[in-house]
Formats: structure tokens, C-alpha cells, sequence
């Protein structure tokens, strides 16, 4: 047998050639497996006439000699692996089969749902997820999803009456649409179908915001939706007619290109509705900033005249309120009212002497069952949870000055706790409040220099004092703190110099009550 360093062309099959020196049991030389870095230096199977030159091995191909008389080309013949048995081969392709069956049954392996302990994080990635959505208030949320009309689509007029009835103004309207059929379709087009009234910018908005949720998860824009998917959406109002401009006196505490904060005033609303469609805050904001302002109210809403109005207060309740100005500041404010993480203080003079010093009411809210746009506490089903937490300010003879803080916000709802717990807020008729004079709150024998039939306060007794929120535009935690109104400073002043007993000291308060009443307005 010649040396290897000379070795020529050689014969044979692979089996016969991996006795050969250099040669292994795959039909392979050392050569071509190492590039020549184990046998003799500047040996290629090129240079050894196996490959013809300017090409290069294949992995998987074996160099086989044409036989001798047809020229020193070589062809290229592919090798497959050794097979395992057919038996073995049989078995595994039926288990994978298997496995791949059961996950196309499971719900668990469809795409968006990772909670299986087996879906990894890169098939979520794939499918155009991000993080899970948060969701915290989709327990309380007004379902809208049999509002379509025969298309398919939102009806208007239906969403239009649902929001008007709307009695929580942390309570999201949610529709959710179940795909029957595979689409293959992106999320943004979909919704463009389902709610016509909004603009596909508008709508990836909405899903940047996490306003959008498929199959319980935060998606982007682009996601493809298939058989199944589940996708919810938080619904802005519908359209309506264009919002009229009118001046009207309006406390603006602060304003920046997100938002405006306001000290409302006693009997006005916040937005149009059925009944009043002018001397609303939103009018007068509307004229704002056409003549005084750069910017505009937020467009969500603005369908329904109710552009920006991110909260309500009631028509008698004063204190301050935030209006968002851009789309993106709306949906963020929203997105914190919804998921409770604002900081809401109201003060409250109610009558009678309140005990304990401080307390939590946690008691379900509903509508009235017999007296029409009023509520009351409801153990029912109809009743909705609503958490009030007071603590005494100042004690009168007759009377309280409560610090209040909101951790739900159904609608009347300090008003429906105070008047159930045996504490109606002054003024209020509608929850067994009453009307002040002088003569009520002057002691016997003293001289005020009031007129006994003087009307001390003509309304609810009840300002929002303070509102914390995050920043829209910053991310940073801000607070806003708006001064008592005339009247309810007159009637503080005046029970303090005719009733006052005592001021105690309750864990949690935030309001500083001589700036309150040293700054009113």
C-alpha cells in the first residue's frame, strides 16, 4: 500500500474505503473532515484531485472517483445517516405526532396564552405580545358587547345611552368581540371595522395606552388575529354634535400642554347631556382655549361633547378637577382613575357629632330601587362595592368637619355613606341634608352681627380638596390642592366661633385646613 502522503484517487465503496488509512466508517478523509490540519500540511481534497478546484467540500457529501477511463472528475454523491430500526422510527413519530395534536387541542398552547407551565417566553415574542395588560378594573366594567348592530359594528346611539347611564366614573365601558373565524388579520384593521367612529391612529393609540387587550394580554398594533382569540376594548363615547364656545368664569388653578386643573364652581356641570347642552365647564373651556390658551381639550369624547373629561364631579360639589388636553394624557389619566391608583381628599361639614374619630365605610352602592337618579346602599346584586374612609377634622355642638379620602368612585358616593351612617352633609336635601340659616348655628344669648334668616349655604356642604395623580407627560407624582369656595368658608368660620369644641389629632390627614380657609375664594 503506497504512503499516505502519495496517496492517489482511490476505488471502492464507502464501507470498503474506511479501511483504507485515513478514511472513517462515513466515508470520509481526515482531510476533508479537519482541512487538512491533522494530515499533511497543504493535502485539501482539491489538491488531492477529490473536489475538482474552486470548490468546496460539502458537509453530508462524499468525494466518490469516477471509474478509470472516464477522466479524473470526480461526481458528487449525497450519504445519508444510517436509519435507526423502522420500529424504533415508527414509535417516535407517533409520539411526536401525538404531543403535537394535544397542543393544538389545548387552549393553553394557543398563541397569547403562556400560562402553561411549558410556553416559553420567545414564542410570546414571536407572536407579537408584550407584558400582560393590567386589568384590575375589568371586574367593574359596563360590558358593551351587545351593542352591535347587525355588521357587527358599535352602534352609536346604544353606546351613547349607556355611557349616559353610567353612574361610576371609574368604570370603564368594555367590549369584547370572541373571533369566530381565522382572519389573519392585524388587530388595528380589525377595530377600525368594529368601531368606525375612531381613526386607525386613534386606535393604536388606544393599544399603546393598554386600552386593548387579546386573549387577556397587552398586544401591539401589528398582532395577526386568528380562531378564538378574545380581543376587549375600552370604549371612548360616540360621536355627537360639535361642542358650542361660551365664556364662563372658570378657577384654573394650573395648565401645561397635557392638562388643566380647575377649582369648580357650585351649580355647574362638568359636560352636556340631555337637558344641558350649554353653561357646562366643557363649554367654557372650549372658549378658553379658543381665546386665552394654547391647545385644546382632548378629542376622546369629543364625540359625545365630553371631550377631556377625564372625572366628574357632581353639579353642587366644588373643588378641583384635572382635564386632559391631548389623547395620550386622556388614556394615561384614564388608565389611573380605572385602576384606583389616584389620591382623592374632600372636607365635608355633616350634622351631628361623628364617632368614631376615624372609620372606614365599605358598603355596596346602588341605584335607589324606588326614587328615580338617586342611590343608596344596596346588599343586592344591584349593589356595587364603594370604599369610604373618614376622620374628624373639628368637632362642633351639632356638626362635623370631615377630611374624606375616595378609594372607589361610584356616584354620590360620600353623600349615600354619610346620610346611611346617620351623618347627612349639610345642604344636602337629596340624602336628608338641610339647608342652613344664621339661626341654626348661632348659640342662645351671643351676639353674632348675623341676620337670623341669613342663608348660611344654599347647597351640599362637600368640596374636593385635594386630587394626586402621576404625571401624564412627566411620570412624576403630582398633587393640586383647591381652596374653599365663599360659602362653605362662611359656614366653617362660623361654626368654629359659635360651636367649636375640638380639633383631634387623626393618623392620615393631608389637608392643611388654615390654608384651606385663608385662601379661600
Amino acid at each position: 500500500m503506497q504512503p499516505e502522503s502519495c496517496r492517489g484517487p482511490l476505488r471502492g465503496s464507502p464501507s470498503e474505503r474506511h479501511r483504507q488509512p485515513g478514511w472513517n466508517r462515513d466515508g470520509l478523509h481526515r482531510d476533508e473532515r479537519h482541512g487538512g490540519r491533522h494530515g499533511v500540511q497543504g493535502r485539501t481534497p482539491a489538491s488531492l484531485g477529490l473536489v475538482p478546484e474552486g470548490r468546496r467540500a460539502q458537509p453530508g457529501h462524499v468525494p466518490v472517483p469516477r471509474a478509470a477511463g472516464r477522466g479524473s472528475s470526480t461526481r458528487v454523491r449525497s450519504v445519508r445517516p444510517a436509519r435507526p430500526d423502522s420500529r424504533v422510527a415508527a414509535q417516535r413519530r407517533v409520539a411526536r405526532r401525538s404531543c403535537s395534536d394535544a397542543r393544538r387541542r389545548d387552549p393553553r398552547y394557543r398563541r397569547g396564552h403562556d400560562e402553561h407551565p411549558h410556553a416559553s417566553r420567545r414564542s410570546i415574542a414571536r407572536d407579537g405580545f408584550r407584558r400582560p395588560a393590567v386589568t384590575s378594573g375589568d371586574q367593574d366594567a359596563i360590558d358593551a358587547s351587545d351593542l352591535c348592530n347587525p355588521g357587527g359594528k358599535i352602534d352609536p346611539a346604544q353606546l351613547q345611552a349607556l355611557y349616559e347611564a353610567n353612574t361610576d366614573e371609574d368604570q370603564p365601558v368594555v367590549a369584547s368581540f370572541t373571533l369566530t373565524r381565522d382572519l389573519v388579520k392585524r388587530l388595528d384593521r380589525y377595530l377600525v371595522d368594529r368601531i368606525p367612529w375612531l381613526s386607525r391612529t386613534a386606535l393604536q393609540s388606544l393599544i399603546q395606552e393598554q386600552a386593548v387587550t387579546v386573549n387577556g394580554r397587552s398586544p401591539k398594533s401589528s398582532t395577526k388575529l386568528r380562531l378564538g382569540d378574545v380581543v376587549r376594548v375600552m370604549l371612548p363615547p360616540p360621536p355627537s354634535s360639535e361642542l358650542p364656545r361660551e365664556q364662563l368664569p372658570l378657577d384654573i388653578l394650573h395648565e401645561d400642554d397635557d392638562l388643566l386643573i380647575l377649582n369648580k364652581q357650585d351649580d355647574i356641570i362638568v359636560h352636556p347631556a340631555r337637558g344641558n347642552q350649554s353653561g357646562t365647564i366643557i363649554n367654557g373651556l372650549a372658549w378658553h382655549f379658543h381665546n386665552q390658551s394654547s391647545g385644546a381639550l382632548s378629542p376622546v369624547g369629543s364625540e359625545n361633547a365630553r371631550p377631556g373629561v377625564v372625572h366628574r364631579l357632581d353639579r353642587h360639589t366644588t373643588g378641583v378637577m384635572v382635564v386632559a388636553k391631548t389623547e395620550t394624557a386622556h388614556w394615561r389619566l384614564g388608565r389611573q382613575f380605572e385602576q384606583r391608583r389616584t389620591r382623592k381628599r374632600y372636607l365635608a361639614v355633616v350634622q351631628g357629632r361623628v364617632e368614631p374619630y376615624a372609620d372606614v365605610i365599605d358598603l355596596p352602592i346602588g341605584v335607589h330601587p324606588t326614587v328615580r337618579k338617586r342611590y343608596a346602599v344596596r346588599h343586592d346584586s344591584t349593589g356595587k362595592e364603594s370604599v369610604t374612609i373618614y376622620r374628624v377634622r373639628e368637632v362642633y355642638e351639632d356638626y362635623s368637619l370631615l377630611e374624606i379620602e375616595l378609594r372607589t368612585g361610584r356616584t354620590h358616593q360620600i353623600r349615600v355613606h354619610l346620610s346611611h351612617m346617620g351623618w347627612p352633609i349639610v345642604g344636602d336635601d337629596y340624602y336628608g341634608g338641610r339647608h342652613l340659616v344664621a339661626r341654626d348655628l348661632i348659640q342662645t344669648g351671643t351676639d353674632s352681627g348675623l341676620d337670623p334668616a341669613d342663608e348660611v349655604i344654599s347647597r351640599q356642604a362637600l368640596h374636593a380638596s385635594l386630587l394626586g395623580f402621576e404625571h401624564p407627560g412627566r411620570a412624576e407624582e403630582q398633587t393640586y390642592v383647591a381652596p374653599l369656595h365663599a360659602d362653605m368658608r362662611r359656614l366653617v368660620m362660623i361654626l368654629r366661633e359659635q360651636q367649636f369644641v375640638e380639633a383631634p389629632v387623626v393618623a392620615g390627614t393631608e389637608l392643611d385646613l388654615d390654608f384651606m380657609l385663608e385662601t379661600g375664594t
